[in-house]
């Protein structure tokens, strides 16, 4: 007996039906689901950033389509402190270090501070992606006393949340200091205090500016002796506490988190149980985005991949399917692989249209439902025209100045992706404008990997040769014929592999003569990098 079809098919349907079920198990309200995700303020946000966001939102709609109310809060650590001057961004940003993000100027000049700055990069992508949440300021969360009632908790009960920190990662800090970092009213940095006790009747906090090491480098604090009111928004809780002063007071039921934050969710999770008395969101975990050397994608380190980089060369939809596709293991990452998800994007167009069969339809469902959380639920009606990006960015390259619109639409016609009269839509405008910025920026596009065998790479080096003498269309498709013959290959075989090198899908226009207008050299070149480097 096959297994049931939930949903849309997807993890996130399942998950959505977990989640479900632990709440009734629990016996809280299922009038609200909410999903949370957390904002980052203290630099560039990257392409894992947004990756939160479309994760648990893709859980919200996931809820809805079992016909439960869920939305999604995007909580904001803007009461951050300044850890490190993410690379790129000004050195004059070190005098900051250690003050709450939203406290330091915006060093670009455009918005009230570099929190607010840097938070609303990362929300203006979600826009984009058409991610609807709501959005929650953590310095507005404790100025109003949203998070009051669990800061006096966790402060009264200091000692067991230390406790439960030096048992789970052996760290002894909490155990004599409180979870708590006043803002100085002297310096103005919020890492450099530390708060040696709580008065419950004042709601305040007795703390010394004394100083923190911070990324490897000790900040000096100023030595001022003061006291902080909980209620007013004059400090914030730590790490160690905050995650679950914020899933109580705002009742979250879900949020996935990153691998590089396990030790702190699962610190949370026993404080939010144990200390609060809230069971803590159902979670999953997930891995981080490495660049291609390996290491972490990072603001600080200075190879972000940022969503606005994404959205020069691909769509958004793109940029989710990446997100969503995939939910554990790790993933290589960087800007050249985005034609790839843009081809792939629309192989899963074509199945969500039926226009490419799945016999098995719990594949199928799921595909389908993976394409429709792309679009947060709102799929087109109808099929866009695809265009590989690769043939996209050689017509880019060829077209003659003034006569950019014109040339490539005479040229779509030519291969068949366009009809006779038909004019581009801005759906395919949009792509040809992502393949111009592409070869503004790159010049050239990165050839899908593919592994040749001995008589395919010499089948492909007979083939250039003939490219180098021969300027007749049909000549070229013969030669293409040829060359497969003479080293045993079966002509189809070949040509899709010359097609998956030069233009990244298995099919395309006729190639004797996209070889001629895309030039014989740029196919040389394609052809050589594919026998040198992508095998």
């Amino acid at each position: 007996m096959s297994e049931k079809i939930i949903g849309r098919g997807t993890w996130y349907d399942k998950m959505a039906a977990r989640i479900i079920e632990r709440e009734r198990k629990l016996g809280r309200s299922l009038d609200l689901i909410r999903t949370e995700m957390g904002l980052g303020a203290s630099g560039l946000p990257h392409v894992g950033n947004l990756g939160d966001a479309a994760r648990s939102y893709a859980v919200t709609l996931a809820l809805r389509g079992q016909d439960y109310n869920s939305e999604l809060i995007a909580f904001c650590d803007d009461m951050d402190g300044l850890r490190k001057v993410p690379a790129g961004l000004p050195k004059s940003l070190g005098k900051y270090l250690g003050f709450p993000v939203t406290a330091i100027p915006d060093p670009f000049g455009c918005h009230q501070s570099y929190g607010v700055h840097m938070s609303l990069l990362l929300l203006e992508s979600l826009d984009r992606c058409r991610i609807e949440y709501k959005y929650l300021s953590g310095k507005e969360a404790y100025e109003t006393g949203l998070l009051n009632e669990e800061i006096r908790t966790l402060l009264l009960n200091a000692k067991r949340v230390g406790e439960i920190v030096k048992k789970e990662v052996g760290q002894e800090r909490y155990v004599e200091v409180l979870p708590y970092f006043p803002v100085c009213k002297n310096c103005g940095r919020i890492y450099t205090t530390k708060a040696t006790e709580f008065l419950p009747k004042e709601n305040k906090v007795l703390y010394v500016c004394e100083g923190m090491e911070i990324k490897g480098r000790w900040i000096e604090g100023c030595g001022y002796k003061g006291e902080a009111d909980i209620t007013k928004g004059e400090g914030k809780l730590s790490w160690k506490g905050e995650f679950a002063a914020r899933w109580k007071a705002l009742d979250i039921r879900f949020e996935a988190y990153g691998k590089d934050i396990e030790d702190s969710v699962r610190i949370n999770d026993r404080i939010c149980r144990e200390v609060l008395g809230y069971e803590p969101p159902m979670h999953a975990r997930y891995e981080m985005f490495l660049d291609k050397t390996g290491r972490k994608i990072s603001s600080s380190v200075g190879n972000v991949l940022t969503p606005q980089v994404w959205f020069r060369y691909g769509s958004p939809q793109s940029l989710l399917l990446l997100m969503l596709k995939r939910f554990v293991g790790t993933r290589t990452l960087d800007v050249t692989d985005i034609p790839f998800y843009m081809n792939e994007f629309d192989h899963l167009e074509d199945i969500y249209f039926e226009k490419k069969l799945v016999r098995d339809e719990k594949e199928r469902t799921k595909l389908q439902g993976l394409y429709t959380y792309c679009w947060a639920l709102k799929p087109p009606a109808k099929p866009s025209i695809h265009v590989p990006y690769n043939l996209l960015t050689f017509l880019a390259k060829m077209v003659p100045k003034g006569r950019e619109e014109e040339f490539v639409t005479e040229k779509l016609r030519s291969y068949g992706y366009l009809q006779k009269g038909q004019t581009l839509d801005e759906n395919l405008k949009k792509r040809i404008e992502y393949a111009f910025n592409w070869i503004r920026d790159f010049e050239e596009i990165k050839e899908t990997t593919i592994s040749l065998t001995t008589d395919e790479k010499e089948a492909v080096k007979e083939l250039i040769e003939v490219l180098r003498v021969e300027d007749e269309a049909e000549k070229i498709q013969n030669a293409i014929f040829n060359s497969a013959k003479n080293h045993g290959l079966k002509p189809a075989r070949f040509f899709k592999i010359l097609y998956k090198i030069l233009i990244g899908v298995p099919h395309g226009p006729r190639l004797g003569s996209y070889m001629l207008a895309m030039g014989k050299q740029n196919g040389i070149n394609a052809l050589n990098r594919a026998l040198k480097g992508h095998n």
